[in-house]
């Protein structure tokens, strides 16, 4: 769509607000809006001005001027406003030189593009997150220097079998038991649907919406796969969506990787693949179907697993979910049809076209532009470099013993371990200026100050329970 047809569109639904959307550098969406009437085309080049100094990860206040440049390919119109209004997401430009800002993590995705067709290997990265949610029906959270608590709440939840709700219908979903049940355990459906609707307005194609494994209000809906920024940006929209249709719903919805304990937490596996002129580069005759540059793209991503993690999965509470023996693969493997493994190889149709890798480590607190951008990175350099993934683990890896797992490398522990693992292993992010040093070290010095080291700081009420009587 070009700047006429965007125009166009909000005029076809009497359009009287513009809402310009970009992502901040930790990956939450941040929006400004303008009248209608403001929208011609030259502010599809000449952009709108906003002050940076107060987005997390821009510039600081005496560099603040920036410039919002609209797209005009990702005109829709907004699902949730209550006045007719057109939705542009945009890109970042320096007020003075004009330049693509280097800490916009869209201008990142770009530029991964851009990369990956100078490299010969291929014109298109496909991406097909599967991003898990919860959606609530109370949340209470608070953190000061006298008390910290949280609580959550569900009607579907296990642990109010015997609460007095006058009646108590039961019905409730057993821990790990909420894999695919249907009404009225599954209490979800209806609104499930609804998201799926609103996902479709937007332009996002949906796959398959079903219950997951969790108590609570787990969910899971998935989209169709597309090219890296396009996928992007329809995450965005899903988890806007996912958030705003539970909340004029009166329930609350979270991407958070684990928001309770005994149960599981919200993944996000990756499906991604390569392709020139329109024709799958991962379908071969090697393992599992896949070809070398495919099984060298595997190399790649294991090789560098320990600094994606940093982007993958980016948050202090992403480590709560990867523990080794629980719910998440966190051994760094490859594998036909086995989800113990970090990457599974699907199985579920001969087609070459479906031919591809799952990640299967990275959780939804991630920033896609960021997270998509370097997963496809290490795995070209996988390819440059013609990285050997090793042998392939075909065992259920959850029942292997100690001994066995010995030699198997594990994901990191901590943000604070993947952090230190980024800053002495980021080279490959560098390349063809995709990535910036100066964007890395952003992002290392935010999440060392504002997560880690805050979280550093503040007891939690699990350690009154282990040690206020020692």
């Amino acid at each position: 769509m070009d700047p006429k047809h965007a125009i166009d569109l909000g005029k076809k639904h009497s359009a009287v607000m513009v809402d310009l959307k970009f992502v901040d550098l930790i990956g939450k969406w941040q929006h400004t809006s303008v009248p209608f009437h403001r929208l011609n085309a030259d502010a599809f080049e000449d952009g709108f001005g906003f002050d940076g100094s107060s987005i997390r990860g821009f510039q600081p206040i005496n560099q603040s001027d920036m410039l919002l440049i609209p797209d005009a390919a990702t005109a829709v119109m907004d699902p949730f406003t209550k006045h007719p209004t057109l939705s542009l997401i945009c890109t970042i430009q320096d007020t003075i030189t004009r330049q693509n800002y280097s800490r916009d993590p869209r201008q990142i995705a770009l530029k991964a593009e851009a990369y990956l067709k100078s490299t010969g290997y291929a014109d298109t990265a496909y991406f097909g997150p599967e991003a898990e949610f919860f959606i609530f029906d109370d949340v209470r959270f608070d953190v000061k220097g006298h008390e910290a608590f949280y609580a959550i709440d569900s009607v579907e939840a296990h642990w109010n079998n015997g609460r007095s709700e006058a009646p108590n219908l039961a019905h409730k979903i057993r821990p790990k038991e909420g894999y695919f049940p249907v009404p009225p355990q599954d209490t979800q459906m209806d609104l499930r649907t609804e998201i799926c609707l609103e996902m479709e307005k937007v332009g996002i194609e949906v796959e398959v919406s079903h219950h997951e494994v969790a108590t609570a209000g787990q969910g899971e809906i998935d989209m169709r796969y597309d090219s890296l920024l396009k996928c992007a940006d329809k995450l965005m929209w899903f988890k806007s969506i996912v958030k705003n249709v539970a909340f004029r719903n009166g329930k609350t919805a979270t991407f958070m990787p684990k928001p309770m304990f005994g149960d599981n937490g919200n993944g996000m596996h990756c499906h991604q693949s390569l392709w020139k002129d329109g024709k799958p580069l991962f379908a071969g005759d090697g393992y599992a179907g896949l070809s070398e540059m495919a099984l060298y793209y595997i190399g790649g991503i294991l090789k560098h697993a320990h600094a994606l993690a940093a982007l993958t999965n980016p948050t202090t509470n992403s480590y709560r979910r990867l523990v080794p023996g629980y719910e998440a693969p966190v051994n760094l493997a490859y594998s036909s049809r086995n989800r113990s493994a970090a990457i599974r190889i699907s199985t579920y149709s001969p087609s070459p076209k479906s031919r591809r890798l799952e990640l299967r480590f990275p959780d939804p607190s991630t920033n896609p532009y960021l997270a998509f951008s370097a997963m496809m990175m290490a795995g070209l350099d996988g390819i440059q470099n013609k990285i050997d993934p090793g042998q392939p683990l075909d065992k259920d890896i959850y029942s292997l013993s100690a001994e066995e797992l010995k030699d198997v490398p594990r994901m990191p522990a901590s943000l604070e371990q993947s952090l230190d693992a980024l800053d002495a292993d980021h080279e490959f992010l560098l390349k063809g200026d995709v990535f910036t040093k100066d964007v890395i070290e952003m992002w290392l010095d935010y999440k060392r100050e504002h997560e880690v080291q805050a979280s550093r700081l503040r007891p939690t009420p699990f350690e009154y329970f282990l040690y206020y009587d020692i």
